[in-house]
């Protein structure tokens, strides 16, 4: 049985991965690190083609591009190669500005080397991005301060953390109130046992660190967030004999959730919503989670917690909110937050759809 690691150790050989092992996307041994849930809408897809071929070596579970970007600050925690920045940087426009911070510095010079590339692809007259060599669990030491982000995302990183707490609290910390971190990772069905959480590989691959499912709930309650969103989620297949043994029972998904920092006020009501619509790429419909999807004009009633967090986020322009007085006594039961529950749907819906045209199926592709 191998030594338990400590975080030092998980950290350098993680940085070894990631910046000699892995050279791109096809050298991964799982589909953790690459796959996306749900149709990539119209304006994300253009602002990917003009991202330079950097993008070759991206690593990620998800497409971590939430809505309504315009002017916002955005911190990627565990930026890579910086794909996901260089969208972004579109997407905030010259007024807004994305900083990625990684640990691995192979990783981030790749991604400096193109900033001036991106500024005049854009028409920027400066550039909005900045790349940090840091860790992400000592955002302090990497000089970002209090409040100072409107959104801080993460694509398949936090994961490869020893210490996920610290990673969360640090997010919160850089978050102002109403802000969100928006983030894809890999989760597990049941608490990892010691084969898996010492494999080298395995941590490497996104699935050695992961958290149990259920611990994401506890960890947000005691840090500070409002409880996390479940966005999208899929079930990750094993591509290798040896590591599916050393797996057993052991399943994974990769899951999309919105973690909004509670905001000091809010209603203490249930109310209607209405989507006023226009959203970039969202204008007539908004699916903000896996239970809550609003179309423009259309009444929808929410509980306190979803009323709270659009009146008090980037979304409140977006919403017409009025308090109720009845309870909603059906609201609750539907409500899903199980990552394995969503992914297990998702999958038989698109066994029953027929695809379209274009390859896809009922709404799902892979984004790159």
């Amino acid at each position: 049985v191998a030594a338990p690691r400590g975080d030092t150790e998980i950290q350098k050989d993680v940085q070894t991965y990631y910046g000699q092992v892995l050279k791109k996307s096809a050298d991964l041994q799982t589909n953790a690190c690459v796959t996306t849930a749900r149709l990539v809408p119209k304006h994300i897809r253009e602002a990917l083609q003009n991202v330079h071929e950097v993008a070759l070596r991206y690593y990620g579970c998800g497409l971590v591009i939430p809505e309504h970007l315009e002017n916002c600050w955005i911190l990627d925690l565990g930026s890579g190669s910086g794909r996901d920045c260089y969208v972004l940087s579109q997407l905030v426009g010259e007024k807004g500005h994305v900083t990625g911070i990684d640990m691995t510095k192979g990783q981030v010079e790749v991604a400096e080397e193109y900033l001036d590339y991106h500024m005049e692809k854009y028409g920027f007259q400066s550039s909005n991005v900045t790349f940090i060599h840091g860790y992400i669990e000592k955002l302090g030491q990497a000089g970002i301060k209090n409040e100072s982000y409107d959104i801080v995302v993460s694509n398949c990183v936090i994961n490869l953390a020893p210490d996920k707490q610290q990673v969360l609290q640090e997010a919160c910390r850089v978050l102002k109130y109403g802000g969100e971190l928006y983030f894809s990772d890999v989760y597990v069905s049941l608490e990892l046992p010691e084969e898996i959480r010492t494999h080298k590989v395995l941590w490497g691959e996104c699935l050695g660190g992961a958290l149990y499912w259920k611990e994401l709930a506890i960890l947000a309650q005691k840090i500070g967030f409002c409880p996390p969103r479940l966005v999208t989620a899929n079930l990750i297949s094993i591509q290798n004999k040896e590591l599916e043994r050393v797996i057993g029972d052991c399943r994974f998904v990769s899951a999309t959730f919105r973690l909004f920092k509670c905001s000091k006020t809010g209603p203490t009501r249930r109310c209607q919503v209405i989507y006023n619509g226009g959203i970039t790429g969202h204008e007539k419909e908004l699916m903000f989670d896996a239970n809550f999807t609003f179309k423009e004009g259309e009444i929808v009633e929410v509980d306190e917690e979803t009323a709270a967090i659009l009146k008090n986020s980037r979304f409140a322009q977006d919403f017409l909110i009025r308090p109720i007085g009845e309870k909603l006594s059906t609201l609750e039961a539907v409500v899903i937050t199980d990552p394995f529950k969503l992914a297990e749907e998702s999958d038989s819906m698109k066994s029953r759809c027929v695809p379209d045209a274009a390859g896809g199926c009922c709404g799902t592709k892979k984004s790159c």
